[in-house]
């Protein structure tokens, strides 16, 4: 079963400059609910088929399905109907975890979003200095909501 652990923050400052790599990210969705998700990622090079379940606390559901660039953009075209979410990932490593961090483009330019998964709710991390607010639980900045609520409209 695969489950993901993830724990979402604004920052206080752009960390790119200590990044260890970028890929730009595009994806869409054929199903956009609260309880389950279907998404069409492009991801540098790779493409994606995501299906992502309900969260349970910080926790859910979630399976990634490589497809062909192809696949990618008939599903997007054919069954995306929500705004595209457009945006750069920053991987920056910190203190034995790798931090993405979301810089978001179009519809939701402005917003920048810092991500840690984990490998357990109650796992110990430490927060670098860039790092403020967390949002884990403020469902406007989950991607799945910016596609129908973009940052740009609040």
């Amino acid at each position: 079963m695969a489950i993901e652990i993830e724990r979402k923050f604004l920052i206080k400052e752009k960390p790119f400059s200590i990044a260890k790599r970028s890929l730009k990210i595009n994806q869409g969705y054929i199903i956009n609910e609260k309880s389950k998700v279907i998404r069409v990622r492009e991801k540098g090079d790779d493409y994606f088929l995501t299906i992502k379940g309900n969260n349970i606390g910080i926790s859910r559901l979630e399976y990634d399905f490589p497809i062909s660039k192809e696949d990618a953009k008939e599903l997007i075209f054919h069954f995306c109907k929500t705004t595209l979410i457009e945006k750069t990932r920053h991987y920056i490593e910190h203190k034995g975890h790798t931090w993405e961090v979301d810089e978001f483009h179009g519809k939701n330019n402005g917003l920048i979003v810092a991500e840690i998964e984990l490998e357990s709710e109650d796992e110990k991390f430490e927060i670098p200095d860039w790092v403020g607010e967390e949002v884990t639980q403020d469902d406007r900045y989950y991607n799945m909501n910016l596609a129908i609520h973009p940052f740009t409209s609040w």
